[in-house]
């Protein structure tokens, strides 16, 4: 990508050959227009790494835009701009391709304002309670508004406070009119700023309620699971019948040996397979 110079006659916009003009953030840009070819393993990953990240972060995008607005001022990148790239580096776990998001390092907020201590959530009826100490021993101060977002990564949703109290009240309530998510899982996440919005906290993973949502891999494994106990079962219960019949022996070896070599083979495969009730 390359920065072009304004000349007499202004730049361009738009493509020209094998090069695309356009502006950003007030800046003209030039990028070639090239054929890709074969993606290699470390491009599906990056591609992979970047596809979770967008999932992760569209739903954010109202909180993104207020917790990251500070330290997108005066720079060429825009408050998604940094979201991206903090949580792309820092909140993926796993390889291609089967990179996923480790919500304990999702990163909603960059600041030097002083992050509460104690920092508890807890599920009530309609909602969730926050707790924190109130006390001050750096640079924040009482009005200090709190500001909260609680992910739902089943429905692929977020909550958005964005005034949710202040540092000196030690707690708020965090109002789900959904029925669904209170069942849901919730990944929680709170950061501070100052009443004049001229500083902000680093953002703080409250902690998870409900559980991880399975995944498409881990619910095909249990459906699977299901297929081969019930066809056990079935195989059992012959055999244990069969078994009976056989040391009286009223019924043919060789049936009886092939239903005992499906019996063994089915309690196998249940021992090492995937997806088992917990």
């Amino acid at each position: 990508m390359a920065v072009c110079k304004v000349g007499p006659f202004g730049h361009p916009s738009g493509k020209i050959g094998d090069l695309v003009f356009y502006m950003s953030r007030g800046q003209a840009l030039c990028r070639s227009k090239g054929k890709p070819g074969k993606a290699t393993l470390k491009q599906k990953g990056n591609r992979e790494e970047m596809a979770v990240t967008m999932e992760l972060l569209k739903p954010m995008k109202d909180f993104i835009n207020v917790s990251f607005k500070l330290e997108a001022e005066g720079s060429l990148r825009n408050p998604h701009n940094l979201a991206t790239s903090y949580n792309k580096k820092q909140a993926l776990t796993g390889v291609y391709p089967n990179i996923k998001v480790d919500y304990s390092k999702v990163v909603l907020s960059k600041g030097a304002l002083e992050m509460a201590a104690d920092l508890k959530v807890s599920k009530e009826r309609d909602g969730l309670r926050l707790t924190w100490d109130s006390g001050i021993e750096a640079n924040g101060l009482p009005d200090d508004l709190l500001l909260v977002l609680v992910s739902h990564p089943g429905k692929k949703r977020a909550s958005t406070f964005l005034n949710a109290g202040k540092r000196e009240d030690g707690s708020c309530f965090i109002p789900l009119d959904k029925d669904w998510m209170i069942r849901e899982q919730m990944e929680v996440y709170v950061c501070f700023k100052s009443a004049n919005e001229r500083l902000i906290s680093d953002s703080f993973y409250v902690g998870n309620l409900n559980g991880a949502a399975d995944t498409a891999e881990q619910i095909a494994e249990k459906a699977k699971y299901q297929t081969v106990k019930s066809r056990f079962d079935q195989v059992a219960a012959d055999y244990e019948k069969k078994k009976m019949d056989y040391a009286e022996g009223t019924v043919g070896s060789k049936a009886f040996r092939y239903l005992e070599k499906e019996y063994l083979v089915l309690k196998d495969k249940l021992t090492h397979l995937p997806g088992k009730p917990s």
